[in-house]
């Protein structure tokens, strides 16, 4: 009884042992996953009338699932875009307006999906929507998808104006229909924010802001938008009317990968 008393404590101690060490790697994990600087805040701390429908936490959008990294259907900027964005949003409300962002803070974990989804170039679910007229395999070489993304830096994010009282937005139905994202507005998915002349991350040369195919007021509502945001420090890439950059950047060469979730903020909104 001694012997196999001795030998079954052995056991226990032996198992607890193997359960101690594979419990390590989990609790490390936890503990190092990254969180934001401090002046990272939600934008809805800031300004809670900014409208957000974060596309990368649902499924409608180029890669055509929720996107790796975005935890919760929330906009992170650095402060002083939040507070620029504030200012734009007054302005805008003034005139009956509001804006609707898209996306704000996107971590390198989500970047770094960007592109596994753009070498796989059998997974062409969602091109009859967001790229209908570009072959996959130029998508590196035309610029819509990068390793590296301005979005990671905290001071980037795209977005829209949406005439007041906003519409509900329909949600996406996975599986449903897909209409070119230059079709006319009444055509194309629907969306509550006013005509732009295509769609939110419509990989086409009709984007770009500027475009001379974009009359009327299409191209009011793109410069309605360029400029409200650029009197307050928002400069406009000219490849995409919906992309603006604060300058000049708290972080311009630093490339974050905290999740977008509340919890990434360490306490705060």
């Amino acid at each position: 009884m001694t012997r196999l008393s001795a030998a079954f404590r052995g056991l226990v101690t032996a198992f607890a042992a193997v359960l101690a060490v594979t419990a390590v790697p989990a609790t490390a994990q936890a503990r190092t996953e990254p969180t934001a600087p401090e002046d990272f805040v939600a934008l809805r701390s800031v300004d809670p009338t900014v409208i957000e429908e974060i596309r990368y936490f649902t499924p409608h959008n180029f890669v055509g699932e929720p996107v790796d990294g975005y935890r919760q259907p929330l906009c992170i900027l650095t402060r002083p875009a939040a507070e620029a964005l504030h200012q734009a949003q007054t302005r805008l409300l003034s005139q009956g307006y509001s804006l609707k962002v898209y996306d704000c803070y996107r971590p390198q974990r989500a970047v770094d999906h960007f592109v596994r989804w753009a070498e796989d170039l059998d997974d062409q679910d969602m091109k009859a929507e967001f790229y209908p007229d570009v072959d996959k395999t130029r998508l590196f070489a035309d610029g819509y998808i990068a390793e590296k993304s301005g979005h990671s830096r905290g001071s980037t994010m795209d977005l829209t104006i949406v005439r007041l009282p906003a519409e509900p937005a329909r949600p996406y139905r996975p599986g449903e229909p897909l209409v070119p994202c230059f079709a006319p507005q009444d055509e194309r998915f629907p969306d509550n924010s006013v005509d732009m002349g295509t769609g939110f991350d419509c990989f086409d040369t009709r984007s770009h802001t500027l475009d001379p195919r974009i009359q009327g007021p299409q191209r009011a509502n793109r410069l309605l938008l360029k400029d409200t945001l650029e009197d307050v420090g928002l400069v406009n890439l000219p490849e995409e009317w919906w992309h603006f950059t604060y300058r000049p950047e708290p972080y311009p060469d630093t490339y974050f990968d905290f999740p977008v979730s509340a919890r990434s903020l360490a306490g705060r909104r």
